[in-house]
């Protein structure tokens, strides 16, 4: 009997609640110890965009050019700066005159494009794939930086995590980026720590 192959993981995290959120994270433990780079190679770029963006499954993205991949390091780090001014008490003015122009520029580029197709789903398609789901996500910062959503943009509480998550719960007192994870990992150490003593006496 044929066993069916185990699904791949996803090589990079989503959930995030927005694309510039998910974006941020391929900087994995941003200012901790460990940090690590995901966007390390052209490749890995491709791959986000593949998984991260609106393309059909299957579909095939050519690797980016050097230049496009530091541009793109360059939009997530813009990304970053302007949603930690948005939420400082200077707002987005805060954002540096750089950063917001390389958002400016980057959210005028064409997007990816609806179409429906034959069987009446909707596809979507670009000259560009990698640029197109760049001006997505520039647009998407720009977006949540000035919008009432900003209010409900948290940092995990996870002690090992430093992803940013939009809450969209009701009573808006969401405190992990994910339960599967970091919530989960905090409730089993909440369980250690208060029941250490007992099990050691």
């Amino acid at each position: 009997m044929l066993e069916t192959p185990a699904p791949t993981a996803p090589r990079f995290r989503s959930g995030a609640g927005r694309i510039c959120l998910d974006f941020m994270r391929t900087l994995r433990l941003r200012g901790m110890d460990g940090a690590t780079e995901e966007l390390d190679s052209a490749d890995a770029l491709a791959a986000w965009v593949v998984q991260l963006g609106p393309y059909p499954d299957g579909v095939a993205i050519s690797a980016p050019t050097s230049e496009v991949l530091r541009e793109a390091r360059a939009v997530r780090e813009a990304v970053h700066a302007l949603l930690t001014a948005a939420r400082s008490p200077a707002g987005p003015v805060g954002c540096p005159p750089g950063e917001r122009e390389l958002l400016n520029r980057t959210a005028a580029a064409a997007p990816p494009v609806p179409g429906l197709a034959a069987d009446g789903t909707m596809t979507w398609t670009a000259g560009d794939p990698v640029g197109a789901v760049l001006a997505d996500i520039a647009r998407d910062a720009l977006l949540l930086a000035t919008s009432p959503a900003l209010n409900r943009l948290r940092a995990c509480s996870g002690p090992h995590c430093a992803a940013w998550f939009l809450d969209t719960s009701r009573p808006g007192n969401r405190r992990w980026c994910s339960m599967d994870t970091c919530g989960n990992r905090s409730k089993k150490q909440t369980w250690r720590t208060k029941h250490a003593p007992a099990m050691g006496s």
